[in-house]
């Protein structure tokens, strides 16, 4: 196995490092010493926060230890404390490279035959063989684990599927289902399930993971992403990638212009939503920031939130001198309304664009008249 790139997050199967999710592995080894062990475990929370690095992290614990868990061992040893587990163990290399007789990941398919794209969905195919897979004796003579990643991305036929192996769970097998929104599971999968609901990490927490994976970035450029990415590491790196600071400034700068947004740079913008994912990266930034302005709007809470980038804070505090919250909560559901729109039928990104800008423009002008 090819060792990761210290600078990037290496996937969730080959990635040995974990902060900001401590009350969770310690509920688990709680349960694992207490030998009440929950057959399956329901891991919820936003994208991107590390739902799936623990599940892997547990399924590989679950793996190195003996057949049962016991508080103690026939000596009186104390129960283990951590999942912590070297990159260069053999449990932990075999997992990583799929190679272990006990263990399964269940994704996505691919929809071509070069796998460069997966499915939509989850199907039947991908969980077909998860109960004959879990029913039989594991062959190291421990434990059979399966990580579904995303459970919340299967479809009914496979949910049906995975219902039927936690109606009756086989014996010394633990299921780990990811989920980003639980909602959209069976219920009876969730009251099956023991519960794990991870939180956004904390800023502080996304900088200290920015800076170790991307030490080449401007400290104030961290900073920006650390609030832009609202508790999400993977979605930090994401925006990083993507020039998301750099793409927000000219999304403020633009907008500091309202009521009346300068043409030639409204065209300028929107003309970046033509290459590659910037549509997608410009309408995230424009909604999460419109929502973000209107809820604290409403609270009055806009002067203790972090600055983004110079100049953030005095616009919001112009547009919600031009129009109340309940206006621009308006306006964001517009907005987030075309952005579906506009990747669900292809319409045309550089219009889209320049509509929803153009509708803060309206809101601001409307405001202000009235």
């Amino acid at each position: 196995m090819r060792d990761a790139d210290p600078t990037e997050i290496p996937e969730p199967r080959s990635n040995p490092y974990l902060i900001g999710h401590d009350a969770a592995e310690k509920d688990y080894l709680q349960a694992w010493s207490s030998g009440r062990l929950a057959h399956a475990w329901l891991i919820c929370g936003p994208r991107g926060i590390g739902k799936a690095t623990l599940a892997y992290r547990m399924a590989r614990f679950a793996l190195a230890q003996g057949a049962e868990p016991d508080a103690a061992d026939m000596f009186g040893a104390p129960p283990v404390k951590t999942l912590n587990m070297s990159a260069d163990d053999p449990v932990f290399r075999r997992v990583a490279a799929q190679g272990h007789g006990d263990f399964r990941i269940v994704e996505r398919g691919w929809s071509d035959t070069k796998q460069t794209k997966r499915k939509t969905v989850i199907g039947v195919d991908e969980v077909r063989e998860i109960g004959g897979f879990m029913s039989m004796t594991p062959a190291e003579g421990g434990w059979r684990t399966v990580i579904i990643d995303a459970a919340d991305e299967m479809n009914s036929n496979a949910a049906n599927a995975v219902l039927k192996v936690l109606e009756e769970p086989p014996r010394r097998a633990l299921l780990f289902l990811v989920a980003h929104n639980p909602d959209r599971l069976l219920p009876t999968i969730r009251s099956r399930c023991r519960r794990l609901d991870l939180r956004p990490l904390a800023q502080t927490q996304v900088t200290m993971l920015m800076g170790r994976y991307r030490p080449d970035l401007k400290a104030a450029d961290v900073t920006a992403l650390a609030v832009l990415a609202d508790g999400s590491i993977g979605r930090a790196m994401e925006l990083a990638d993507e020039g998301g600071v750099a793409l927000f400034r000219d999304l403020m700068d633009l907008l500091a212009e309202a009521p009346r947004l300068n043409i030639s740079r409204l065209h300028a913008l929107s003309d970046k939503a033509l290459k590659g994912d910037v549509f997608r990266t410009l309408t995230g930034l424009l909604s999460w920031w419109l929502a973000r302005m209107a809820t604290e709007g409403a609270r009055g809470g806009l002067d203790t939130l972090a600055e983004i980038v110079p100049g953030e804070r005095d616009l919001a505090r112009k547009l919600l001198t031009a129009a109340a919250p309940s206006a621009w909560a308006e306006v964001w559901d517009k907005i987030s309304h075309l952005a579906r729109r506009t990747d669900a039928i292809n319409l045309d990104r550089k219009r889209s664009l320049m509509l929803m800008l153009m509708s803060v423009e309206s809101a601001a002008t409307l405001g202000k008249a009235a």
